[in-house]
């Protein structure tokens, strides 16, 4: 789009692709949507069939040009997670469960409090992974072959 760089980059990200969110700030103020894609290095993201705004495209070689109505990047500050029980936008927040595993929780001023579950859309894979080894993959009989015996002292290197 023409923007630039941020100047301070947010270190942890805590919307995800795929979260719904509720547009706080400009012209689609109170609209919710789903998060299209994260620009992490100007501290945007793209909401689904929100911030529209008209393009002209040029005509070029294989496509054709006219006026097109995309979707404009937000800043980051100006999007809130949804709370998944009452509905209303909420800060996140970062708990630990008592197995260990990270998860987020919705914070802030009326706020439930609830576990805010991962994006099913980022268990997908946009490449898949390859079934069959290539030419640069190590053999499956080289890889589960031992060659470190702590016993015997054998595979230790000679300082």
């Amino acid at each position: 789009m023409g923007w630039k760089a941020a100047e301070k980059l947010i270190r942890h990200w805590k919307i995800l692709r795929g979260d719904n969110v509720m547009i706080i700030r400009g012209k689609d103020k109170g609209e919710t949507g789903t998060i299209k894609r994260v620009i992490r290095s100007q501290n945007r993201v793209i909401v689904e069939g929100k911030n529209l705004v008209k393009k002209h495209i040029k005509q070029g070689p294989g496509h054709e040009g006219g006026i097109f109505t995309v979707e404009a990047p937000l800043h980051a500050s100006n999007v809130q997670v949804l709370d998944p029980v009452t509905g209303k936008p909420c800060k996140v927040g970062v708990k630990y469960l008592e197995d260990g595993t990270k998860v987020r929780v919705s914070r802030g001023i009326g706020a439930s409090g609830s576990i805010i579950p991962r994006p099913e859309i980022l268990k997908i894979r946009t490449t898949p992974r390859p079934t069959v080894a290539g030419p640069k993959d190590t053999p499956m009989d080289l890889v589960l072959e031992k060659t470190y015996d702590p016993k015997a002292g054998r595979g230790m290197p000679d300082l």
